[in-house]
């Protein structure tokens, strides 16, 4: 049996007209999955009965069982989902005043084995398919307050750039009006910096926010926190996001998690500040680290991060302090899906 949901629309009409049946039942059966939520064959009453019964014996619509949920006291919610093949899956609501956002993974687990992370320790087993993207932001709709999405991002287990073509097709599901209809601003990519999905990215006519994973602002220091950088230097990073700037007119938001003596003094704020400070459409998102007992990481204390940000701020560099969520119940990439293993 195979995936629905690893068909954009205009593939499933062909599917469906090799067996026989009209495109725009297609059309209903997507309305039925991305805009009513029903993932039963057997309860999409305006297709005929023969046609639900063929659907149901060659595809399935839901592959995964929810293994376990988190919820936090600020209103976050982890959930933990098992695949078929017995892989395990993090993704994570977020819900705010204004905004519900689905943190999504792209891969199980990540082979990047940036230093700070949990999303790596268990080890690279495989890319999630277009459909088990999709069915990650299912499951969020599903458990997020009044069963809605409205921001999507990237920012799970697993590099999205490394898993291209599947993190393409499923956000474009989606973002189509036909599918979760969500806007392409409100979807967001984050990278380790993988130098040829960004210059692929910046030819899709996507309107998508990016998010770079900095963190340091020399090589030695970077080089030492993500191993990606021994590849893709900062050098050629920074000109590349500029080059994907200035071809989409977006801003780039690159994130510098704040950890305690190691990347977050004032001399390192300096350096950071010269590393941006041509780039016009440039963002930078500080986030006190997490601290992960198994990777001896702590949080730069309040005064260090205070520091910091007012540096960047006179330096005339945009900058925003990620409020922490989920704290209390390990929100952080990799956490629920490594302790699961342990148990």
């Amino acid at each position: 049996m195979r995936d629905i949901k690893n068909f954009d629309l205009k593939e499933l009409e062909g599917e469906f007209l090799a067996l026989g049946a009209k495109p725009y039942h297609a059309r209903q059966v997507f309305s039925w999955l991305y805009k009513r939520g029903v993932w039963d064959f057997n309860y999409m009453s305006d297709i005929p009965q023969s046609l639900r019964k063929e659907l149901a014996d060659r595809f399935y619509v839901l592959g995964f069982r929810l293994l376990k949920h988190l919820d936090s006291q600020d209103g976050t919610r982890k959930i933990l989902l098992g695949s078929k093949d017995n892989n395990s899956i993090e993704a994570v609501v977020i819900p705010a005043k204004s905004r519900v956002t689905g943190c999504l993974s792209s891969q199980v687990g990540c082979k990047y084995g940036c230093s700070f992370c949990a999303s790596g320790m268990l080890g690279f087993k495989r890319d999630l398919t277009t459909g088990e993207i999709l069915e990650e932001a299912i499951y969020l709709k599903d458990n997020a307050l009044e069963n809605r999405l409205t921001h999507l991002v990237f920012m799970g287990t697993g590099e999205p750039m490394d898993n291209y073509d599947n993190v393409i097709k499923a956000i474009r599901i989606m973002n189509s009006s036909a599918g979760l209809n969500i806007g392409a601003r409100r979807i967001t990519i984050s990278t380790s910096g993988i130098i040829p999905g960004i210059e692929r990215l910046s030819s899709e006519g996507l309107q998508l926010e990016l998010s770079v994973s900095l963190h340091a602002a020399t090589d030695g220091l970077r080089s030492t926190l993500m191993p990606v950088n021994k590849v893709y230097p900062l050098r050629e990073l920074i000109y590349t996001c500029k080059e994907y700037s200035l071809k989409t007119r977006r801003q780039v938001t690159f994130e510098y998690i704040l950890i305690k003596g190691l990347n977050s003094s004032l001399r390192d704020a300096e350096d950071l500040f010269r590393l941006l400070k041509d780039f016009k459409l440039a963002k930078v998102n500080l986030i006190p680290s997490n601290y992960i007992p198994e990777l001896r990481f702590a949080p730069a204390a309040k005064d260090s991060v205070d520091i910091f940000k007012d540096y960047l701020v006179k330096s005339r560099i945009n900058v925003t302090l990620r409020k922490e969520r989920g704290e209390d119940i390990n929100a952080a990439c990799g956490q629920l899906r490594l302790n699961y293993a342990k148990n």
